[in-house]
């Protein structure tokens, strides 16, 4: 399943915790994978395979949408701070509505594509999206060990390539893989090399300064629901240091989420 989207909803987060800070801009780059002699592109398709089984074959495939709920968890200065309540739908490939409950208001986030809206309960405000914010869902999109299995960047245009294994702890390695986009983005996903299921995503981006960070989404927790291998830990890292961690408590498969959800309402009044 695609993961949280810890870093499209951080904004989410600091209107709830005005007071968060940005943990410190200090790059620190990634253990170099060691290269492999097989042909990249081959390997790279063998690894998607695996780990397609690994997350339970056609029973992972056949996944249409899914509603969860759980907590997520702002981190300041790599350390956490006050959880927050959500409940989620997901309908693949690019709709995705997130609620969060606190004592503050609700506050909705939705994204359909290219376009989505906000509606902020203590507020009492319901407005479109700003073009950064989209740009977020998109980026959280590739970004997904998802899009990656399920080929949906072959859309795109990107390219896909065998980077080599890294060192994961102690005894421990990743296979990794890369996608490339036309655009110069590119996300490196890892693979546990034991089970095959997905450990990592890192790629880089541009913060609200303009100066280049290291984002990394790892993959916690995996739990059969269905048939299915299910991260119910994420925890996000920006530059090395914690951001966020999202915890599932409930997770569904498949059930029937109404398009109604994800229509922008006429006003704030009309938000259900």
């Amino acid at each position: 399943m695609r993961a949280k989207r810890c870093d499209a909803i951080l904004f989410i987060a600091l209107l709830l915790l005005p007071s968060l800070a940005r943990p410190a801009n200090e790059l620190s780059g990634s253990v170099p994978a060691q290269t492999s002699d097989r042909p990249a592109s081959g390997r790279a398709e063998q690894i998607i395979e695996r780990a397609t089984k690994a997350l339970g074959g056609n029973a992972y495939l056949n996944v249409r949408s899914i509603t969860s709920r759980g907590r997520y968890t702002p981190y300041q200065d790599g350390k956490p701070t006050l959880p927050v309540a959500f409940v989620d739908y997901l309908v693949y490939p690019d709709r995705e509505r997130t609620e969060f409950r606190a004592s503050e208001g609700r506050i909705i986030q939705t994204n359909v594509g290219a376009s989505g809206w906000i509606y902020d309960g203590a507020a009492r405000t319901l407005r479109d999206m700003k073009p950064d914010q989209i740009e977020d869902f998109k980026r959280a999109m590739r970004t997904s060990y998802d899009n990656l299995l399920h080929g949906w960047w072959r859309r795109e245009g990107a390219s896909l390539s065998y980077v080599g294994r890294r060192e994961a702890g102690l005894a421990q390695r990743n296979e990794v893989v890369r996608l490339t986009y036309p655009d110069g983005f590119n996300v490196e996903f890892e693979f546990d090399a034991k089970s095959g299921l997905p450990a990592k995503a890192v790629y880089r981006r541009k913060d609200e300064k303009g100066e280049e960070t290291t984002e990394e989404d790892r993959f916690l927790r995996f739990l059969e629901i269905e048939g299915v291998m299910f991260p119910f830990v994420i925890d996000h890292y920006r530059n090395g240091v914690q951001t966020s961690r999202v915890n599932y408590d409930e997770v569904q498969f498949n059930r029937p989420i109404p398009d109604a959800l994800f229509a922008r309402p006429a006003d704030a009044r009309a938000v259900k």
